[in-house]
């Protein structure tokens, strides 16, 4: 299977903790592309603009298994969602955001996510590494709703650097 991670976070080092996320991932998984950085503005309350990047990964995992590593990955990085904010600061966010060819509705996970055509800092970086990749409710590629998206506002994410983070 094939699937598109979307990292995020804005505090401490999220370029440098994307790489060590690569990198894991790249351990137990096949890390087969990783799009440029990004930054965009925070959904919810006021606080820092984020990092954000894509991942597309090849894995035996099932959506539920690699949704379990993703929670190990930010509580390693130092999240804790007990007495978060909602959509508040966070140092790594990662979700899943679509799959290839799977489709899952369940209490713990949506695939595609729910809100990735509207929302540009995972849509956009999602796009650069699976352009061709169609929403399955819309029928329309990943490309296509990035444009879409950016048009009707252009300022929501904007690339940091041509290349994905380095790995260390």
């Amino acid at each position: 299977m094939e699937i598109v991670l979307g990292l995020g976070g804005n505090l401490g080092d999220p370029p440098a903790v994307f790489a060590r996320v690569l990198e894991r991932l790249d351990a137990e998984h096949e890390v087969i592309a990783a799009s440029s950085l990004y930054r965009s503005r925070p959904v919810g309350p006021p606080q820092a603009e984020f990092w954000n990047m894509a991942a597309r990964v090849g894995t035996p995992a099932t959506p539920l298994d690699l949704l379990r590593m993703c929670g190990e990955l930010e509580a390693a990085a130092g999240r804790r969602r007990e007495g978060a904010i909602r959509w508040g600061p966070r140092c790594l966010d990662i979700d899943l955001l679509i799959a290839a060819v799977l489709v899952h509705r369940g209490p713990l996970l949506e695939l595609p996510h729910r809100e990735l055509h509207r929302r540009a800092f995972a849509l956009v970086p999602a796009a650069e590494i699976a352009p061709d990749w169609v929403h399955p409710y819309l029928g329309l590629t990943l490309a296509r709703l990035a444009e879409s998206v950016l048009r009707s506002d252009p300022g929501a994410v904007r690339r940091v650097t041509g290349v994905p983070p380095e790995r260390t």
